[in-house]
């Protein structure tokens, strides 16, 4: 490639051949991506009139100075803002994370660099760094997934509540607005919570709800419920159960006259909105009014 194409490329003075020429260089992938990143920079507010007059001041105190520079020196320092400038870029670009989110009635599968799988629940978000995965296998998690961890280093799962640390094995984490829970059903996975440590065996569960913490059990080489197309509860508050109606299929919950910190047990269909309506009202004896995307349980004393 020849040495003045980058300029030329950049002031759009290159013909057509020397762009097609341009193109098939290994550099040309890199200068495209780092064009579009930074023409998004915006510049910082200016003063036009504070700077015209702060100039014509200087202008009336000083003797006028002239500066000769060659048109060498000029692309020489057009070239050196240029190169400071790709490679911020670059470094910019190579530290970026990887993000990954979904929304309400919506999941992802995820293949990390490791071939580690991760299946992203409806309304969550994590995030990654591609660039130093073979370093540090960290996740940075907010919401719920169910995680295939390959065999490799060390594995963590980082959230706002808790850490999960693993070597490879199969788990699921939910970490909502006052909700913790890690569920192992497979090999052993470490479990950091208010500072403490717990050791999770396969077939168990660690849940916090408001900072309460409690265990369960479950099925050994098994799958959480929502990758059922299912959500299923055990004794947990009924708010919790709400909310997760919600994501699931995309509902505005709202309630009157009903005690939701009642714990409710049992299973609501994630694809089928009337059949979830009943499996959680007929348990409890409480009515459902729904219309369009917006329900209301209430109870019978309510109007």
């Amino acid at each position: 490639m020849q040495e003045n194409y980058l300029a030329k490329w950049l002031n759009n003075e290159l013909t057509e051949a020397e762009l097609e020429e341009f193109k098939k260089s290994e550099a040309y992938a890199s200068y495209q991506k780092i064009l579009e990143t930074t023409g998004t920079l915006e510049a910082p507010e200016y003063d036009m009139d504070a700077a015209w007059e702060k100039l014509e001041s200087e202008r009336t105190s000083e003797k006028p100075r002239v500066i000769t520079m060659s048109p060498f020196k000029a692309f020489l320092r057009v070239a050196a803002v240029v190169a400071i400038l790709l490679t911020g870029a670059y470094f910019y670009l190579n530290t970026l994370d990887e993000n990954i989110t979904t929304q309400y009635a919506e999941s992802k599968e995820i293949v990390l660099p490791d071939n580690s799988e991760i299946i992203l629940n409806a309304d969550s978000q994590l995030s990654y760094s591609e660039k130093n995965w073979s370093k540090e296998r960290n996740i940075n998690l907010n919401g719920e997934a169910f995680f295939k961890v390959a065999k490799g280093k060390k594995f963590t799962v980082a959230t706002e509540q808790g850490t999960i640390a693993v070597l490879g094995t199969q788990f699921n984490v939910e970490n909502r607005d006052g909700f913790f829970e890690v569920t192992c059903f497979e090999g052993l996975v470490s479990v950091t919570f208010n500072g403490e440590e717990t050791k999770l065996p396969a077939g168990n569960s660690f849940i916090a709800i408001n900072g309460s913490v409690a265990k369960s059990t479950v099925l050994k080489n098994g799958t959480p419920s929502w990758m059922n197309k299912e959500s299923s509860f055990k004794s947990i508050p009924l708010k919790y159960v709400l909310n997760e109606f919600q994501r699931q299929h995309n509902i505005i919950v709202s309630h009157k006259d009903i005690d939701t910190d009642e714990l409710f047990t049992g299973t609501f269909s994630n694809t089928d909105k009337d059949l979830a309506l009943k499996s959680i009202s007929v348990p409890l004896q409480i009515k459902f009014k729904l219309e369009g995307n917006k329900v209301l349980f209430y109870g019978e004393s309510a109007p």
